[in-house]
Formats: structure tokens, C-alpha cells, sequence
């Protein structure tokens, strides 16, 4: 067995592998959560997967806006990105991220902007608070999406966060679009122009920040621009 095996086992009896979100343990192929939950505790956003959410407008140059899951106030979702977002428990995001690949797969809207190469944007956190937190939950959806699709991730420092921002959380649209507004902006244009950019982020709601997002994009020559998240609030 070796000692690297012995150790394995060890901690696999006083420490089970289990998933995040029903307790149930985990195979060897599972990562944080099971298959189990992962196709059935949450509610689709688009069960067939072929367009951008009902209700949403999208601005001019974005080509989709794709979300995975209903956001359920309360409910397993936002526990689970609760344990992303503050408990480092990083392999929800890449769990999930490539959940929302293979939603993605099956969007035609993403297929047409899918051919050809583009790259995945985490919505940038500002460094203050990206220092407290330890990471940005985005760059983990992020990872989980490129481990399906092969996309690459812009590089960090590419695109800053320069404004720290109020959380949004019971805001009004005006008031969302006030607090987000100059809050980007492209360190390194030459990686962004004429470039195929698919922003990531964990909640979509009111579009601001992402809308916000991808008019600095364009502002800097990029092509085609779509946005997914793993929930639709």
C-alpha cells in the first residue's frame, strides 16, 4: 500500500468524504457534492437550456446571458453559495462551474457564441476585499467551466474592480446601477481587444453589475460578449 496509501485511508476513516450539501458520502469520482444533488436539488433556470432567461433585456453587444439555477432564498443554493463565497469551500465553485458547463452545452445561444475561441472573465472583486475574503468565488465557478469547455481565464490583473462597492443586496435598480457605476476598469487592453469574453459570476439578478462589466469590455474592442451564473435570482 505505501505510506501515502496508509495515510490515505487513515484519514478517509476519521475523516469521510462527504457532500456539502446532503451529508451522504461522496465516490471517488464526486468532488464536494454528489451527482445526486447535483441534478436534483435545485430548480433549472431554463430546463431546456435554449435562451437567455425569460424577462431579461440584454444591452446591446452581448450576445447571452445564461444562468443555471432559480436562486431559492433560504434554501439549498444559497447555502451552498454561502459556503462558497465565505467559507473557502472552493471545490463548491469548481462543482458547480462545471455543472453550469454542461448547461451551458446545451444552449443554443451559447453554441453559436462558442465558435469561436473565447475567453472566461470571474467578475473581478476589489483587492480589498478579495485580501479579507482570501479569493473570489468567481474564479472557482470559473475554473469548474474551463475543466469542461477548455476556455482559458483571463489572467488576474487584467481587468480591476477600482471602486469597492456596497453590497447590492436589497437595492433598487437605480440605486444597483449608481453603486457599480466606474467600477472596472482594463489594465491590459491588448488582452481584451477583439477577444470573445464570457463574464462568470455566482448570482445574476438585476444584470448591473455584469451590464456594467461588459460596457467596459466594449469600450476596450472586444467582440462578442456573454454572461453565465450559476444562479437567477
Amino acid at each position: 500500500m505505501g505510506v501515502k496509501g496508509f495515510k490515505d485511508g487513515l484519514l478517509e476513516i476519521l475523516f469521510p468524504k462527504v457532500c456539502v450539501v446532503c451529508g451522504h458520502s461522496l465516490s471517488v469520482s464526486e468532488n464536494v457534492i454528489c451527482v445526486e444533488c447535483l441534478c436534483s436539488k435545485f430548480e433549472e433556470t431554463i430546463p431546456q437550456g435554449p435562451v437567455t432567461s425569460e424577462g431579461i433585456l440584454l444591452p446591446e453587444g452581448i450576445q447571452f446571458q445564461h444562468a443555471l439555477w432559480t436562486f431559492d432564498k433560504g434554501g439549498y443554493l444559497q447555502e451552498l453559495l454561502h459556503q462558497l463565497k465565505y467559507h473557502r469551500i472552493t471545490g463548491v465553485g469548481i462543482d458547480i462551474g462545471r455543472q453550469l458547463a454542461e448547461s451551458l452545452l446545451r444552449n443554443s445561444l451559447y453554441k453559436e457564441f462558442s465558435t469561436e475561441p473565447y475567453l472566461l472573465l470571474p467578475v473581478p472583486l476589489h483587492y480589498r476585499k478579495r485580501r479579507m475574503r482570501g479569493y473570489n468565488q468567481a474564479y472557482y465557478i470559473a475554473k469548474g467551466i474551463s475543466d469542461v469547455t477548455n476556455a482559458d481565464i483571463i489572467p488576474l490583473k487584467t481587468v480591476l474592480r477600482t471602486k469597492n462597492t456596497l453590497t447590492q443586496t436589497g437595492f433598487t435598480l437605480e440605486k444597483r446601477r449608481l453603486n457599480i457605476e466606474n467600477a472596472f476598469k482594463i489594465a491590459d487592453v491588448d488582452a481584451i481587444k477583439d477577444k470573445n469574453i464570457m463574464i462568470v459570476d455566482d448570482v445574476f439578478t438585476t444584470g448591473s453589475t455584469s451590464f456594467e462589466l461588459a460596457s467596459v469590455l466594449k469600450a476596450s474592442k472586444c467582440d462578442k460578449i456573454g454572461i453565465a451564473t450559476i444562479a437567477q435570482a
